[in-house]
């Protein structure tokens, strides 16, 4: 899908030079096939929204694996998150917290914390990664990975659980760790909220927890596509797992754009909740990029929020330029720089 810009001109960023439409709009479908024909990853779909509205739209092809045989990725394909689900979890406590049901800046609600070094930790220092908890996320090497152990392994039915035990390194808020085991541990305090208890049968703690996301989040925002998955306590991974298809990821990346505004003119979130989610934790020494409050910030692009999954999934919001662009796929880690380089030039032609 393309934009038809044919009746129309637009300025450059200096603000001095008028560039022709069409001319704009063949240096962005050059962009977009570049991005599709890489060698050094696969793009499975690719969604730019400007002004709510979808401008530009591609999709791709996934190869045959063991699973599945070569699959025609559409519009209406779900792909998963893998840790843009952060994010999904940030605007959760967001809803907890426009409830009057949660405090961001009180200890977090672990109750095998209760008595120890941990109960200091609070629900703000979960969301900046500076809980000081141990936790090494690493998604090649399961000799010392606690995210492949807590995820796939037999580190038991709860994902939260298993992370909470794990040893206080740094005393809380002193040191920035990237953790998916973090963010379970926050799922696991939004499940104890919704259900009412700190525990109980698993499939009701799901039930709440997906009735609570489906009718307070993906809902109002449209997102009729999104699954998000549940570890064997009932408990939301928020650290990895919604499905959902590319124009449904851009939806909630418009949530972010507009504060917590829905399409529709509702508020959901807390007012300045954007702000929030751009309060600075710590420049990431892996990618370059700022972590805020389970979300990144791209230096390049003003006031941006976005989301980042393993392997290339990300949905960047660009404020100044009123786009949110959603890119899934698969793209090596070594590879992934050079992805949010051509993410960011497509964004930058808007």
């Amino acid at each position: 899908m393309s934009r038809d810009w044919s009746d129309s001109r637009i300025s450059s960023s200096a603000g001095t030079n008028v560039e022709p439409v069409t001319a704009l709009q063949a240096r962005l479908n050059g962009l977009i096939d570049d991005l599709f024909a890489r060698p050094d990853g696969l793009s499975l779909a690719l969604v730019v929204q400007q002004h709510g509205e979808v401008v530009e739209e591609r999709y791709g092809v996934q190869p045959a694996n063991i699973f599945q045989p070569e699959t025609v990725v559409t519009a209406a394909s779900t792909l998963t998150s893998w840790s843009m689900a952060k994010s999904i979890t940030h605007a959760a406590i967001g809803l907890l917290a426009v409830d009057g049901a949660i405090d961001v800046d009180a200890p977090a609600a672990v109750p095998e914390w209760a008595g120890t070094d941990k109960a200091a930790i609070t629900l703000l220092q979960l969301l900046e990664m500076r809980s000081g908890l141990r936790f090494v996320e690493d998604y090649v090497d399961d000799e010392v990975s606690h995210c492949i152990e807590m995820l796939f392994g037999e580190s038991g039915p709860s994902h939260a659980a298993y992370a909470a035990a794990l040893p206080l390194d740094h005393p809380p808020g002193s040191f920035y760790s990237y953790s998916s085991g973090t963010t379970n541990i926050i799922a696991r305090i939004i499940g104890d909220v919704v259900y009412g208890a700190p525990q109980g049968p698993a499939d009701e703690r799901r039930a709440a927890v997906e009735s609570f996301l489906q009718e307070r989040l993906f809902g109002p925002v449209g997102m009729s596509s999104a699954a998000p998955k549940f570890d064997d306590a009932g408990d939301f991974v928020g650290s990895s797992y919604v499905y959902a298809t590319a124009r449904d990821f851009a939806k909630f990346g418009e949530l972010y754009l507009h504060d917590g505004v829905t399409s529709s003119g509702v508020r959901i979130l807390p007012e300045g909740w954007s702000e929030h989610a751009r309060g600075f934790s710590a420049l990431d020494p892996e990618n370059g990029c700022l972590y805020g409050r389970h979300w990144w910030m791209w230096p390049e692009i003003i006031d941006s929020l976005a989301c980042h999954g393993h392997e290339g999934q990300y949905i960047v919001v660009a404020p100044d330029r009123d786009v949110v662009l959603t890119h899934l796929g698969k793209t090596p880690a070594d590879a992934s720089a050079s992805l949010r380089g051509r993410l960011r030039d497509i964004i930058q032609l808007f």
